[in-house]
């Protein structure tokens, strides 16, 4: 097993174009300034219970991205059923007028939801979809329906930020929200995961505290993989997998790019170990050569970890994560700590779009 092998946080040019893989899923029309956006909550309607973060994401959503957010009845409702976040998601595929959806936040019970989509409509009005965490469900029924959708940003985490938006956030979620073609991903310079709390709307005037980015680390980085992305949240998948939802013949995902990431929950580098044994022993593992592993969130309310616990904490993941690599899929390529999910700044990964992982030099790049 190769020796995982730290990057620092500079970059060199961007890569030669080469010809686009032919499974990469249709990417739908992208808004322009002026348009109308869906703000949606199809997992936890957060938004009702801490407005402060939400109308903040709002306003930067108006007066930084030029796009005029429209609510729907569930987007603020604590408490709506699977049936009324559906229709709400059906209401905003249909509509015309609508240009792209964007989740308000995750939560924890939007496979619930899965059951009353109808596929066929969203299928004839493909629309850019961003969100993460639980959102994951929603990302991989429209991968399965061949539209590529958006894994990261939430109204109130990520636009929602106290201060202001974090310049790599800001400058990724352009890119893929109004842009089109290549975007490098690069390490950031500082990374954070501690958390203002909502409850005290003032201190949304601060900045989260940061602190160095210690860069990426390289794991058998001597293969160029250049596929469609698949994967998310790390939790949700396997809960999706249990319930067998939106989880296809491992072989249909042969040669594609996982993305993996853990949530606020911070699960134990055993569980961590756990769920991917479990997939590698369904043969998902296998499938892929290169792995994305987002840097682990590290930091939460309930679990509040000095600096030298979090960095212990993310070092028992990431030997979790090779363990389970070494014994089911040992030649796939991984790189650890990039910029998405749970983390600050999070940059956008194309679910079901191109993914280049260029290990000899040292370099991703994502088609928006």
């Amino acid at each position: 097993m190769t020796a995982p092998e730290p990057v620092p946080a500079s970059v060199p040019a961007p890569p030669v174009p080469v010809p686009v893989p032919a499974s990469v899923a249709a990417y739908p029309a992208k808004p322009r300034p002026g348009d109308r956006v869906a703000v949606l909550s199809p997992s936890a309607a957060l938004p009702g219970l801490f407005p402060h973060p939400y109308e903040l994401g709002l306003r930067r959503l108006r007066e930084e991205f030029g796009l005029e957010p429209v609510e729907y009845p569930g987007t603020r409702k604590l408490g709506a059923t699977a049936e009324e976040r559906a229709a709400d998601l059906h209401a905003a595929f249909a509509d015309p007028g609508i240009k792209a959806v964007i989740a308000t936040i995750g939560g924890e019970d939007q496979i619930t939801v899965l059951p009353h989509l109808d596929r066929e409509l969203i299928r004839a009005n493909p629309k850019p979809f961003f969100g993460y965490s639980d959102n994951t469900n929603l990302l991989l029924l429209l991968r399965n329906l061949g539209i590529v959708s958006y894994h990261g940003c939430s109204v109130m985490v990520q636009l929602g930020r106290g201060g202001a938006l974090h310049p790599a956030t800001a400058e990724s979620l352009r890119a893929a929200l109004l842009g089109s073609g290549a975007y490098e991903l690069r390490p950031s310079a500082e990374v954070g995961d501690v958390e203002l709390p909502w409850t005290e709307p003032d201190l949304l005037a601060g900045e989260p505290v940061m602190e160095p980015g210690e860069g990426w680390t390289w794991h058998n980085a001597d293969q160029v993989v250049d596929a469609p992305g698949w994967g998310g949240n790390l939790e949700i998948l396997a809960w999706m997998a249990m319930a067998d939802r939106e989880i296809g013949p491992v072989e249909q995902y042969a040669g594609q790019v996982l993305f993996l990431e853990t949530s606020e929950e911070m699960p134990r580098a055993d569980e961590v170990y756990r769920i991917l044994r479990n997939l590698g022993e369904r043969g998902l593992l296998r499938q892929f050569p290169a792995l994305l592993m987002a840097r682990a969130k590290s930091w939460s309310f309930e679990q509040m970890l000095e600096p030298a616990a979090k960095v212990e904490y993310r070092k028992a993941q990431r030997a979790a994560v090779l363990r389970a690599l070494a014994e089911y899929a040992p030649q796939t390529m991984a790189v650890f700590d990039v910029d998405f999910g749970h983390t600050d700044p999070q940059q956008i990964l194309p679910c079901g779009g191109r993914i280049r992982v260029d290990g000899p030099a040292r370099r991703i790049t994502v088609w928006y």
